[in-house]
């Protein structure tokens, strides 16, 4: 029974990858340094793989940006305008700006589109395809790891790929003239000459990831998926291993496409659809393949029910024989921390429950052994989850009865949103296309380093407060100064949008080192959700009150949503999650309801993972739908009319959805359209939108600056498609990663296409 896992975590154990990567871009360290990071990260994850007893070790796992595009590059699958820049190292500057956009030396080119990974909070740079488009190998960087890995550990390394038709599928067509499955001829030539060069170097084993399978996929889909695999194992069959993967959702719908495929292992997610595995093993036992079970949870962080690993392994060993099962992480540990050892101060109880990338690591091993006989380490996994279970900080029977209190007419307003409209108009008499950001400003090393010293007690919390203080009054004044209508305090007293109010809410824990990629070199820390969760008291109302004091103008009050706090979490597997995503929203309610008694009465519930989370699968949508929108609207429908209550959504494809963000019913969403160039706009004009939008004019995942022209043409595109009085004017995300030298001279041009687009657009 081989052991093997799909990827692992590529930031470095202190983030080490995304600091050489941000001196590498600000011109502090040159390629070679940024390189040697890079190095010594892939060297340490292989050494430890190889140390806990992997018989499979992947390699071309680890990317310095987004391995989609690390796809990208080496299919050569460049839009023509990157090859205008120099090249550098390995095509590392034009590997950078497809990414981050190029601003300088005479050029101007905008980064490419980024999307959410399936239903993870991990970001991919979109792949842009055109009609007939040729691909070729432009990258020697799956090469080069392979021989690295191979002269770092014993075993021979194990290649990944994303395959053929998830590359293609996760990709946009340029032009609507065609399909961009019709390119898969043109696409599998460079995969079969990537496999052969592999062979040529050595490789045994081949692992082709296809997470696609578990989508409810086209017949087009189907045939270019079919096409494609008959081809490759009619090639390759007695050549390499090759070891398919699926994962996120089942496979049951689809696996009758393997009929006609001859590859070695198929890799099934039995952590997210377990019930599929009774559907699939019939399959196998007729067609001789290997079966590689997903048992470890690699999007989550609790320790593996030993228990019941075990019963699936047996099944399919007693079905298959144990030559013929493999085990496995269910998806890449990418989504996972590195390392549980290096927390410190995690409550016994709960820490007893929990496992990081490496631990998980190891549950392989312990499975293995367990199967080869091994009581003691069965029993004391099986004591410690007992245990912990038992824990009196987990369950408070106090907010589990005001869930169930829950009534139907807390989940409404008090009027549809015309009325409502109305009513906020002439209480806050904003011009046409308003203008705001969408809540955080610079995040300096002053202001990072403040947060710090106040966490290690050298600054008092009168010191600390008031020096918060001073940054909240210099960025009113800005704002005020560049002329925007709605303000924001700039959340300077803010680690990240979610763990700052985990750490205020009950029932959540905040690690020391639980780092997380979220995208490129930006990293989150997502908090535990352990137990039960309420507010013990309020969470933003002193600092939001503090900044409606200075100016004049309405202050949003900022808070982050019930699905999106639950979403970028590690979330209890205890209980059903729509049960603490109620508890959440409760405790978002009263805070809510405390800005409007103070008289905040603008209010942003960011949502920006209502569309991550919707499950793979379209018969699931309706389910997840009736808990998440409930979620929503418990925590916003406790106002008044005149309050005005916003939400923000990116990064992802709402067109199906339309239906369900309009149930939202929140007066004004702001989201992402400027790299897509308004295209979602369309579907909500089709879909005939009823409330407010701001669609963002400004892609601040770029450090370039948009010009004047450039927004107010994303706003006349805009006006096409939503009627002028619903329109917002706004970046599309926070600002927070952004350097003040980029964003005041971008929010100039963003506000002056604003008051242009009053001027001139009224009339068409």
């Amino acid at each position: 029974m081989l052991k093997h896992n799909l990827g692992y975590p590529r930031i470095g154990i202190r983030r080490e990858l995304k600091k050489a990567c941000e001196a590498y871009w600000s011109s502090k360290i040159d390629y070679q340094e940024l390189f040697n990071v890079g190095r010594k990260i892939r060297q340490i994850n292989w050494i430890d793989q190889e140390k806990f007893g992997l018989d499979l070790i992947p390699c071309n796992d680890f990317s310095f940006y987004d391995h989609v595009l690390d796809m990208s590059l080496l299919l050569g699958s460049i839009p023509d305008y990157f090859f205008s820049i120099p090249e550098g190292e390995e095509n590392i500057n034009i590997y950078f700006s497809m990414a981050r956009g190029f601003q300088k030396k005479g050029l101007d080119l905008k980064a490419m589109e980024m999307t959410k990974w399936f239903n993870t909070n991990y970001h991919y740079i979109v792949p842009e395809f055109k009609k007939d488009q040729k691909f070729y190998i432009h990258s020697n960087k799956i090469f080069s790891e392979f021989e690295e890995a191979k002269s770092i550990i014993k075993v021979i390394p194990k290649p990944v790929l994303i395959g053929p038709i998830t590359y293609l599928f996760l990709g946009k067509e340029k032009d609507k003239s065609f399909h961009r499955m019709d390119l898969i001829d043109n696409i599998l030539s460079v995969y079969i000459k990537i496999i052969q060069k592999l062979i040529d170097k050595g490789a045994t084993w081949i692992q082709i990831d296809e997470p696609v399978l578990v989508l409810d996929l086209s017949t087009k889909e189907k045939e270019a998926f079919l096409y494609a695999y008959q081809k490759i194992s009619n090639l390759f069959f007695n050549k390499i291993n090759i070891l398919l993967t699926s994962y996120f959702d089942g496979v049951a719908e689809t696996i009758h496409l393997f009929r006609d495929i001859s590859i070695q292992a198929l890799h099934i997610d039995i952590v997210e659809k377990p019930k599929q595995l009774d559907d699939i093993l019939p399959f196998f036992m007729d067609k001789k393949m290997i079966l590689s079970l997903g048992l470890i949870d690699g999007r989550n962080i609790w320790k593996n029910n030993y228990s019941e690993s075990i019963k699936y392994i047996k099944k399919s060993i007693d079905a298959l024989g144990e030559k013929r099962v493999m085990i496995a992480p269910n998806c890449s540990l990418l989504h996972v921390p590195i390392d549980l050892n290096e927390e410190y101060s995690i409550h016994s109880d709960i820490k007893n429950k929990m496992s990081f990338a490496k631990q998980k690591i190891c549950e392989l091993n312990d499975l293995n052994s367990i199967i080869k006989g091994s009581k003691n380490i069965l029993m004391e996994n099986i004591h410690s989850l007992e245990e912990s279970q038992k824990s009196l900080i987990i369950h408070d029977h106090k907010i589990k009865e005001r869930v169930l209190q829950v009534e139907e007419k807390y989940l409404r307003r008090k009027n549809i949103f015309n009325i409502r409209q109305k009513k906020q108009n002439n209480k806050f008499n904003l011009p046409l296309f308003p203008t705001t950001t969408i809540g955080s400003f610079p995040q300096t090393k002053k202001i990072r380093s403040l947060r710090n010293q106040y966490k290690r007690k050298e600054l008092s919390k009168k010191e600390y407060e008031k020096k918060i203080q001073y940054f909240i009054v210099d960025l009113i004044k800005k704002q005020e100064n560049l002329g925007l209508d709605v303000l924001v305090h700039g959340e300077f007293e803010r680690n990240d949008m979610v763990e700052f109010f985990s750490d205020k809410l009950k029932g959540f824990l905040s690690t020391e080192n639980g780092w997380v990629q979220s995208y490129g070199s930006r990293c989150v820390k997502p908090p535990v959700i352990y137990g039960d969760v309420k507010r013990l008291h309020e969470m933003t109302l002193d600092w939001i009150r503090f900044s409606q004091t200075k100016t004049k103008k309405p202050i949003k009050g900022m808070l982050t949503g019930p699905v999106t706090i639950l979403k970028w979490s590690f979330v209890r597997n205890d209980q059903a999650i729509s049960n603490t995503a109620y508890q959440i929203a409760l405790a978002i309610r009263d805070e809510v309801q405390s800005l409007e008694n103070a008289g905040i009465q603008i209010i942003q519930i960011d949502e920006p993972a209502i569309r991550e989370g919707l499950p793979l699968k379209k018969k699931d949508w309706i389910s997840y739908f009736d808990w998440s929108i409930k979620a929503f609207r418990l925590s916003s429908s406790g106002v008044n009319d005149e309050t005005q209550i916003h939400t923000h959504m990116c990064y992802s494809e709402f067109n199906d959805i339309l239906e369900h963000i309009s149930n939202m019913d929140a007066d004004v969403i702001t989201m992402e359209t400027s790299r897509s160039r308004m295209e979602l706009l369309k579907a909500f004009s089709e879909f005939s939108y009823p409330n407010g939008i701001g669609p963002g004019v400004y892609d601040i995942h770029s450090p370039r600056i948009p010009s004047v022209k450039e927004m107010f043409d994303l706003i006349k595109e805009a006006s096409k498609n939503i009627p002028i009085r619903n329109l917002w004017i706004n970046p599309d995300c926070g600002l927070k990663t952004r350097k003040w030298e980029e964003v005041i001279p971008s929010l100039k041009n963003m506000i002056k296409a604003a008051k242009l687009a009053r001027r001139k657009i009224i009339d068409i």
